[in-house]
């Protein structure tokens, strides 16, 4: 009776003792488990955020490109303006010298009388000066039209509003109007024009 006492306690230790065990292995399997869900977890935030630091600098990458490129653009697209002022200049002034040698006006202040004058030099005259105001007034003329379409008429108004005046004036004076012609303050207003755009331009 003792025995079978002793094994039957004996038995229900083991039993206590094997489930302790059990437990104690299935407590280790869920902490493993959970160490491995925080693992995963941190894992999948370290990549999402790994992900978006990379978008956030292709994203500034392609920011920075482009204003890089509007910076650019705008610096070439200033060049241009310069060297455009500059060849108008110069050619305007090159046209600007026989304007000044056929003027009648030149004449009288020089009082060279008759000596220079010669069988259609008004003709010419109106084509050099024509070539002048279109091709030198340009930039005037352009002006013009968008001060005015901006309701903020300027100094390209006023230039090309000068010139037009010079121009189609001596124009009709060439074609049979009673009056003077100032095809030659029209050029040197235009060279003074264009002369003070370029340097102005340059030391932007």
């Amino acid at each position: 009776m003792d025995n079978r006492q002793e094994k039957d306690t004996k038995h229900s230790e083991d039993m206590r003792h094997r489930d302790h065990k059990t437990m104690h292995k299935e407590h280790e399997k869920d902490d493993k488990t959970q160490d491995n869900y925080w693992q995963e977890m941190a894992d999948e935030h370290k990549k999402h955020h790994t992900k978006e630091t990379q978008m956030k600098d292709h994203l500034h990458s392609g920011h920075d490109k482009k204003m890089e490129g509007h910076a650019k653009q705008g610096h070439d697209h200033h060049e241009m303006m310069i060297q455009d002022f500059k060849k108008r200049f110069w050619i305007s002034l090159a046209l600007t010298i026989p304007i000044l040698i056929i003027s009648p006006m030149i004449h009288h202040f020089l009082q060279l009388g008759g000596t220079l004058r010669f069988t259609g030099d008004s003709y010419l005259l109106f084509a050099l000066s024509s070539i002048v105001y279109f091709y030198g007034g340009w930039p005037f003329l352009t002006g013009l039209v968008s001060e005015l379409k901006n309701l903020k008429p300027g100094m390209m108004t006023l230039v090309a509003m000068a010139i037009s005046v010079a121009y189609f004036y001596s124009s009709a004076v060439t074609f049979g109007l009673n009056g003077e012609i100032f095809f030659w303050e029209l050029a040197t207003l235009i060279d003074i024009m264009l002369l003070g755009h370029w340097l102005e331009m340059r030391s932007v």
